[in-house]
């Protein structure tokens, strides 16, 4: 959705918009790939489904915004509106694992870098919004820079609490190809 946001035809002036998620798109295309040469064939229906729905849902989209939107700020609009929802989506997606770490007081399965890195993609993008004066890469990411401050917050205040069990690490010689 972003890719399609930051297009010229959408939203003029965006090439950081557009380069940025260009590449992300690319490497997810890789790790899908990736996966589907290593899965089975239920999962590879599986994602052919979702990809065919998420294809129907993007042409759908490019559709309405070029047929039903004349200029580029109703465009800018639509589109936006839409890449919100998702954004957000992507940023508040860690809540459930928020929510144990509060109820368990462990950190345990909520890695560091993860949270970390949400909290550096927010500010960054904030600080890219705040310059180009874009609502649009605001919002959400506003939101993603409050959720990642919110898990290091959550990591730090429960870094002591968590009860690190070796049991659930195996060394590597002693996990059976069952397991794997």
């Amino acid at each position: 959705m972003w890719v399609f946001y930051g297009l010229p035809i959408v939203h003029p002036d965006s090439l950081l918009i557009i380069t940025i998620n260009g590449v992300g798109l690319v490497i997810e295309g890789v790790y899908v790939t990736i996966f589907f040469i290593f899965s089975n064939n239920k999962k590879r229906k599986r994602i052919c489904f979702y990809l065919l729905i998420e294809i129907v849902f993007m042409a759908a989209v490019v559709l309405i915004t070029l047929l039903v939107f004349q200029t580029t700020q109703k465009r800018s609009m639509f589109v936006g509106i839409l890449a919100i929802v998702f954004n957000i989506g992507m940023y508040t997606s860690p809540l459930t694992v928020m929510r144990m770490v509060i109820k368990t007081k462990s950190v345990k399965y909520m890695p560091f870098t993860l949270s970390l890195f949400n909290f550096l993609n927010g500010v960054v993008w904030v600080i890219y919004a705040l310059l180009k004066f874009d609502i649009n890469v605001l919002i959400p990411n506003g939101l993603g820079a409050l959720s990642g401050l919110v898990q290091l917050i959550l990591y730090a205040w429960f870094y002591r609490t968590t009860k690190w069990d070796e049991d659930d690490k195996a060394p590597a010689q002693q996990v059976q190809l069952s397991e794997i």
